[in-house]
């Protein structure tokens, strides 16, 4: 329950966020975003009237073609690496490209890839942001709150907020950069935890990629079509729940923080789930 609140109350805030911005935009900008809606549209028609079954089968073919490639995997750990900074999306995408293009190995290729990206996003956020964060946070007393709350509790609490599906992965990077009180080790240490969350999207990437090469899919017997089938949807839900059970945790640790005499952890509480909505380093500091 408290998972599927939040995740009404991050989309409520994005679209405000996002009709404001867009009001804001000059007519030209407008249009364009206009373009890209109905491009969009066009190519959803296309993906229709063509059939899935041809557009996967390009898709795997072209993952096969960046696999022969002898730096094909730098290629993958390059795209996940630039996709780790905020604001951009597609980050778990990427990560299910490595399982489309390698199989399970293609894990050796993502883990690495996600290590060095968020780690590569830490230090610049927190380098180039750095006087004015510290400006902001000086006259901030949830995060001041915060960043001592996490200075006491240590590793663990900033792994379960890093395996915490909220905020999501490019913002809890910005996040993370945010607090003075998280080392850059702590931080690569807490991201080792996702690897898991890692390996399951690899593995949805690899069953996928077999169900959509025609040559594979026809040699199959029926029986493994429906194992291949049923392991994308059990390792989907496996992830969902995992998902669920450590935000779970994280909202008791808030709980507990809110319900606590101290004030400090009552103001970290409010610092974490404002949070939840995005990543004050961008909203605040900008």
């Amino acid at each position: 329950m408290h998972s599927v609140t939040a995740v009404r109350r991050w989309t409520t805030i994005l679209a405000k966020q996002s009709w404001s911005k867009y009001k804001a935009l000059p007519f030209f900008w407008k249009l364009l975003i206009w373009f890209i809606i109905g491009f969009d549209i066009l190519l959803l028609v296309l993906v229709l009237s063509i059939g899935p079954a041809v557009i996967t089968q390009k898709f795997y073919d072209f993952g096969q073609e960046v696999a022969r490639y002898r730096y094909g995997w730098m290629i993958l750990g390059l795209i996940m690496t630039v996709l780790c900074f905020p604001p951009l999306i597609l980050y778990h995408t990427s990560v299910s490209l490595c399982g489309f293009t390698y199989g399970l190995k293609g894990f050796f290729v993502a883990a690495p890839a996600a290590l060095f990206g968020s780690g590569l996003t830490f230090i610049i956020l927190r380098y180039i942001l750095r006087d004015r964060l510290s400006s902001w946070s000086a006259k901030n007393q949830k995060w001041q709150a915060l960043e001592t709350v996490i200075k006491e509790k240590g590793l663990p609490l900033i792994i379960l907020i890093r395996v915490s599906p909220f905020p999501p992965w490019v913002y809890a990077n910005a996040f993370f950069a945010s607090i003075n009180t998280v080392s850059l080790w702590q931080f690569l240490a807490a991201t080792v935890f996702v690897f898991p969350k890692l390996f399951l999207s690899v593995f949805i990437g690899s069953r996928v990629a077999e169900l959509s090469d025609g040559k594979q899919r026809g040699q199959m017997d029926t029986t493994t079509k429906i194992l291949n089938f049923v392991s994308v949807f059990v390792s989907i839900g496996f992830a969902v729940l995992a998902g669920i059970i450590t935000y779970r945790l994280l909202q008791k640790q808030v709980r507990e923080l809110h319900e606590s005499p101290d004030s400090t952890s009552g103001l970290a509480a409010d610092a974490l789930e404002e949070a939840e909505e995005g990543a004050p380093l961008l909203q605040n500091v900008s």
